[in-house]
């Protein structure tokens, strides 16, 4: 039965990201003198994580702290990183951001293209070329008025224990004078059956929003204390 419901969630969940791939091309095409900053566009992925939630029994998102969330503003917002269900998890604020993540993301077929599409920023690791332009690129859309999301510890946790944070986002925040808007994830590290494709057992995913932290108090060489602050907070949320 796991595999007969396993095969169901991978074809319907396939279904909606080619679904989405062509609505977003298309409203991109129509949308393109009056969209510059993709939010029509990045809305429909909102439909999209609903929906792919919503087919997926073994699945559950609690989304916590949304009223910590003012949408007139723009934040950097700081988010801990368990599995690729974060994309679909985070899509549940309702926010408008830009992601930066690995270039291979955007290689993936449909929802890789959508990235590309929405104008996501691209990293390629190990580039320091690559680093220096994703923090130009995302100063440049926090100018805008366009929230950027960072996931600072580099790569996935295996569990709910979180890695170090790197320092790029909490520098640009400063910089950019703009507040941080910290991100907890609970338990999306085991929506993917590990070494299968086959899902066997319930997930129930936490996402909570948490308090807003300002940058005003903080000069050029204070990012160390705040991304410190910045993950006590999360690794606090997670505990």
């Amino acid at each position: 039965m796991n595999i007969i419901i396993s095969i169901g969630i991978w074809f319907v969940s396939g279904l909606l990201t080619i679904l989405l791939f062509f609505v977003v091309f298309f409203l991109n095409i129509l949308l393109f003198p009056f969209d510059k900053k993709k939010k029509i566009t990045h809305r429909q992925c909102f439909w999209w994580s609903d929906a792919v939630i919503g087919f997926n029994p073994y699945w559950s998102v609690n989304i916590n702290g949304l009223e910590n969330i003012d949408h007139k503003r723009t934040y950097v917002i700081i988010s801990n990183h368990q599995s690729m269900a974060d994309i679909v998890a985070l899509y549940q604020t309702k926010m408008q951001f830009k992601w930066v993540a690995k270039a291979s993301l955007f290689k993936i077929p449909f929802i890789g293209w959508c990235l590309s599409l929405i104008k996501h920023i691209k990293l390629n690791r190990g580039d320091f070329s690559s680093i220096k332009e994703i923090y130009q690129e995302a100063s440049r859309w926090l100018q805008k008025d366009m929230s950027v999301l960072f996931f600072p510890e580099g790569t996935r946790s295996s569990s709910n224990e979180m890695g170090e944070f790197q320092n790029g986002a909490f520098k640009l925040a400063i910089k950019e004078k703009k507040p941080i808007l910290p991100i907890c994830l609970k338990g999306t590290h085991a929506a993917f059956p590990k070494g299968s494709w086959i899902f066997k057992s319930k997930v129930a995913a936490k996402v909570i929003v948490l308090e807003p932290i300002a940058t005003d108090g903080y000069g050029p060489d204070d990012f160390a204390l705040l991304r410190d602050t910045v993950r006590s907070r999360i690794q606090e949320a997670l505990e």
